[in-house]
């Protein structure tokens, strides 16, 4: 059985007994203590990602080894307790193979049930930070988030969650899933979230209205400084709304 050691990544049983390898709904099994939703449809999708490589047996079926166990626990870790992307696990994880110390990001603070810490760290600290060009694809974006197809869909019905033409999402995507589904499993559909979606575009508009002269200008810098001062106007929203839901529920407790 896969055990968690302290301090992040490390190392967990054997595969299965006397560490032979083992098919895919074995692993599934091992994985679901740690990670109950794990599917074998995700496995597939890491594999796919070129995150594990197990053996096939003659007639095509996968063999894990202890260690494809291990590295699956490893990448499943890391998208849990890290938020991070498959391309930055994949590059940490054959720094680990070839020897190499290679810090990650420390893991979030603990949350309060509404993602509602003080100040609202970690939802300012995203909104401050500059825009990321990466994308992810469907199939990354389905696994990142650990949802099903159904669900994307219906959340792209209410608009919590677009793609681009291209059929691509941006990188920040990947946190609004892990958000909706995080506020679901308290009850909240996608139709209860639609004052929280009307909301944030008002206050993107708002934003827009201040930065927009300084993005039309000419000079480079100007538009530079537009860009910064978006994130920083974003971040104090997040802040006042943060602050504005926690008084509202203070007084409903009174």
């Amino acid at each position: 059985m896969l055990q968690r050691p302290s301090g992040g990544a490390g190392s967990s049983g054997s595969a299965g007994a006397e560490g032979r390898p083992v098919s895919i709904g074995t692993v599934l099994n091992l994985l679901r203590d740690e990670f109950p939703e794990v599917t074998i449809s995700k496995i597939r999708f890491l594999e796919a990602e070129g995150l594990v490589e197990p053996k096939r047996t003659p007639s095509g079926y996968r063999k894990f080894s202890p260690s494809d166990v291990e590295r699956l626990a490893q990448v499943l870790r890391m998208q849990r307790d890290h938020y991070l992307p498959l391309k930055v696990i994949r590059e940490h994880l054959d720094a680990l193979e070839r020897g190499e110390r290679v810090p990650l990001p420390s893991p979030g603070q603990p949350r309060d049930a509404l993602g509602l810490s003080e100040d609202a760290d970690e939802a300012v600290e995203a909104a401050e930070a500059p825009a990321a060009s990466t994308r992810v694809g469907r199939a990354e974006l389905l696994a990142a988030a650990g949802v099903s197809e159904a669900e994307l869909a219906e959340w792209e019905s209410y608009g919590l969650v677009t793609a681009h033409p291209d059929g691509a999402f941006a990188a920040d995507s990947v946190a609004v899933a892990r958000l909706v589904a995080d506020l679901g499993r308290f009850g909240l559909e996608p139709r209860h979230l639609r004052a929280v979606k009307a909301a944030a575009d008002r206050e993107a508009g708002l934003i827009e209205q201040v930065v927009a002269p300084l993005r039309r200008h000419r000079n480079p810098q100007t538009r530079a400084h537009a860009e910064a001062t978006a994130r920083e106007l974003a971040g104090l929203s997040v802040r006042l709304h943060a602050a504005l839901v926690r008084s509202a529920l203070q007084q409903r407790g009174q």
